[in-house]
């Protein structure tokens, strides 16, 4: 069982989200239809972490954030980990070439060598290979009941840095729409163009318009990070409770027509405790409807703020995978999916139903079931320093692996 200090602030944090959300349902959209379309994609009054460019010291990541659509507020959070130190010879290239870059020095003292972002290392085509080596792309989709939540919240940075580090990889948080102002489709629909943005630039990278070219979105130029380092034929999603359910979509779309994400391949995705539910309670709803955290009265207000008073229904496609005419691929052709459920979690067993219906048609969809948690144990801002957070990450990183780690280097982590 969670321990007493997690129940007290669970009673806390349930009585505040939901008048948190009480107070979003009063406040509504709001009238004016074209700040309703732009939508907000943070509130002002919840914490963030600033973006440090610089590769921080604590963990070698660095981070940045983006406006990519100026018409609506949808905006990502890229972060970037420290490459590998490359072997002797090539540091002595790097040296070589590097008159004006303020990198410091490899220590002589044992230490590990600078192990930072290189462009000139990388666009240079006498290069070594292992400098120019590029990294899988990890698209992160966060929680919070689509109403609330952000790319750059506290907790939402802590966990990205986490992943970027334990996967060796590119994570690009995406800052959706929120509910009430933007209801269904806008948050999905900000997957998708994330994940078409994400191949603009890989595709403006490969046209060798890194210095020319003009974005779509209002960039003047292709994103640099992810022009340099970024491997879109290795992109993962993942994402936590309701961001999961985006995460899905998303995938869905790519595997009904991938020719509007090309070069983008997904190769997994990562469902952590996915904000599924139905018309039809299963046992774990009964059992743990009043659970930790998140109850279910508080999650169906929610959906409310989600979905329109026309659309709303508990077996709609964006909350029930396995609901009769959700139409979509097949889905034996989805790609390996790793679901991440918690113990005191009441849409456990939704989340496993949907694994085993993967499972049925030879999906790679293993489940993995932490003991005493509850849901969102592994990216809320109080559990994340807990060690069953740590071993979500780590458990994960692990799986993702099989799948990100190019060939012949599966299991060399």
């Amino acid at each position: 069982m969670p321990s007493v200090g997690v129940k007290i602030y669970s009673v806390f944090f349930k009585l505040w989200l939901r008048h948190r959300l009480q107070s979003l349902a009063a406040a509504g959209g709001g009238p004016d239809p074209a700040a309703a379309a732009f939508g907000v994609s943070c509130r002002p009054d919840e914490a963030t972490a600033p973006a440090n460019p610089a590769f921080s010291a604590a963990d070698g990541v660095a981070s940045k954030d983006l406006h990519i659509d100026p018409n609506t507020s949808l905006s990502v959070r890229i972060f970037l980990p420290t490459l590998p130190p490359p072997h002797a010879h090539l540091l002595a290239h790097s040296r070589s070439r590097r008159a004006s870059d303020p990198t410091p020095a490899p220590a002589s003292n044992g230490a590990a060598p600078y192990r930072g972002y290189l462009p000139h290392a990388v666009s240079s085509p006498r290069a070594p290979a292992s400098a120019r080596r590029r990294l899988p792309i990890v698209v992160q989709f966060h929680g919070g009941g689509f109403a609330t939540g952000s790319s750059s919240a506290t907790a939402n940075d802590a966990f990205c840095r986490r992943v970027a580090k334990l996967c060796d990889a590119i994570v690009v948080a995406v800052g959706y729409r929120l509910a009430p102002e933007s209801r269904y489709p806008a948050a999905f629909e900000d997957g998708v163009k994330v994940l078409k943005w994400i191949a603009k630039q890989a595709n403006l990278a490969m046209m060798s318009k890194v210095g020319g070219g003009v974005d779509t979105f209002g960039a003047s130029t292709v994103e640099p990070w992810i022009a340099a380092h970024g491997d879109p034929a290795r992109c993962v999603l993942l994402g936590a409770s309701c961001g999961a359910n985006i995460a899905d979509y998303v995938t869905r779309k790519v595997v009904e027509d991938s020719k509007p994400f090309d070069p983008i391949k997904v190769v997994a995705q990562v469902l952590m405790y996915p904000f599924f539910i139905g018309s039809v309670p299963t046992h774990s709803e009964i059992r743990l409807a009043n659970s930790y955290f998140y109850d279910k009265s508080t999650c169906i207000l929610a959906w409310r703020l989600f979905l329109s008073e026309k659309e709303f229904n508990l077996d709609h496609p964006a909350a029930n995978p396995l609901a009769p005419g959700r139409g979509g691929p097949p889905l034996k052709c989805m790609p390996p999916t790793l679901t991440v459920i918690a113990e005191h979690d009441w849409m456990r067993d939704r989340a496993i139903a949907y694994s085993e219906e993967l499972r049925k048609v030879n999906v790679d969809s293993p489940v993995l079931d932490y003991k005493d948690t509850v849901h969102e144990f592994a990216t809320l801002d109080v559990f994340l320093k807990t060690p069953q957070a740590q071993a979500c990450a780590e458990d994960i990183a692990i799986w993702m692996k099989k799948y990100i780690s190019l060939r012949g280097h599966e299991f060399s982590y």
